[in-house]
């Protein structure tokens, strides 16, 4: 595949490309997003999941996988704590627009959980997690789980970052 993305890579950063795969791998995915790609998906997904993944990358996002987020916001969080960044009370605005379980859920977010890891801990449902995230989401402005994780990490998004429409 990676011969195949190399060849294809300068038109697919012309077109807003989404690569599907039979047997999709973190690796693949992080070919295909350096390739150009703005999508990654498994090639048996359903029609209504192709469709979501077809309007996100439309939109200009990116579709990633849960499990390439979930290393993408724990090396978010690991390299932040290693670097000894600290979030300054100025930052923690976020926190003042959430309830007190929406900042539980984003904070655990933020390390890296899943959506059944945040609803083991915090003992809840994982539709009720799904729920938060998405209030989450829509009252801080960000467009997806890393995005969130930023903000919670204390860096701020700038104009070219953040989304245009939830």
């Amino acid at each position: 595949m990676e011969v195949q993305l190399e060849r294809l890579a300068p038109s697919l950063k012309l077109l807003p490309c989404v690569v599907l795969s039979d047997r999709p791998t973190d690796d693949e995915a992080l070919a295909a997003f350096s390739a150009g790609a703005r999508g990654y998906c498994n090639t048996h997904a359903a029609a209504q999941v192709l469709s979501q993944v077809a309007a996100v990358v439309l939109q200009g996002g990116l579709w990633i996988g849960e499990s390439l987020m979930q290393r993408l916001v724990s090396a978010t969080s690991r390299i932040q704590a290693a670097a000894g960044v600290t979030v300054s009370p100025v930052k923690r605005t976020w926190t003042e627009r959430l309830t007190d379980r929406e900042k539980e859920v984003a904070i655990t977010l933020a390390t890296g959980a899943s959506n059944k890891e945040i609803a083991r801990l915090l003992g809840i449902t994982e539709r009720t997690v799904k729920a938060h995230i998405g209030a989450i989401l829509e009252k801080l402005q960000v467009r997806d789980r890393l995005q969130l994780s930023l903000v919670v990490n204390g860096q701020t998004l700038g104009q070219s970052q953040r989304p245009s429409s939830i």
